[in-house]
């Protein structure tokens, strides 16, 4: 995939959805607030991060780990689909993580050369989600309360889905264009 269609859709995916916040802030805030505890998209963001890191792994080319990678596959997979039955508290927020981890790895591999000054912007913003994904990790009972801090009311609501839905518009604009650009002048 291309750097700039990434990025556009990394935008989109982040923005477009906060649409359903300002027209239904209250369904909206109901629904954020049961993720972190969601049974449901535990069991699919977590296996969906444990295939993609057990790919990512079994496609690395380091040849330090080419000794080691059966046993590690082995534990990693152990690691992950074993979260999903014995650590089942939080379970939606440790998928979350890993799957950022990953989109984060994934950005940041497909845009570090590009020659633009606006991808700075969605380099911060990925290492900004690493962060927070490992103290998401870490401590997954936060995702709860900063959900519940941020919907409290509809107004709250509707304001944040504003900002994020601006924000998911002008990183989209910046994979259009600039990346788009940037992207097209390497040779």
């Amino acid at each position: 995939m291309k750097a700039w269609i990434l990025v556009t859709l990394l935008g989109l995916a982040y923005g477009l959805p906060q649409i359903l916040g300002f027209l239904h802030p209250a369904r909206f805030g109901a629904a954020l607030r049961k993720f972190p505890r969601s049974d449901l998209w535990g069991n699919i963001l977590m296996p969906l991060g444990t295939i993609w890191f057990l790919w990512n792994l079994k496609h690395d080319n380091v040849a330090d780990f080419d000794a080691f990678k059966p046993l590690m596959f082995l534990g990693f997979s152990v690691i992950g689909f074993g979260t999903c039955v014995f650590v089942r508290d939080f379970l939606a927020v440790r998928g979350l993580a890993v799957v950022s981890l990953l989109v984060a790895h994934l950005v940041l591999r497909k845009i570090q050369w590009l020659d633009t000054n606006w991808r700075l912007l969605v380099t911060a913003w990925a290492y900004v989600t690493i962060v927070a994904a490992i103290w998401l990790t870490v401590s997954p009972w936060r995702l709860r309360d900063y959900l519940d801090l941020l919907h409290r009311s509809e107004a709250r609501t509707r304001i944040g889905s504003v900002l994020r839905l601006a924000f998911g518009l002008v990183v989209a604009v910046i994979g259009v264009t600039a990346v788009r650009a940037a992207e097209g002048a390497i040779p």
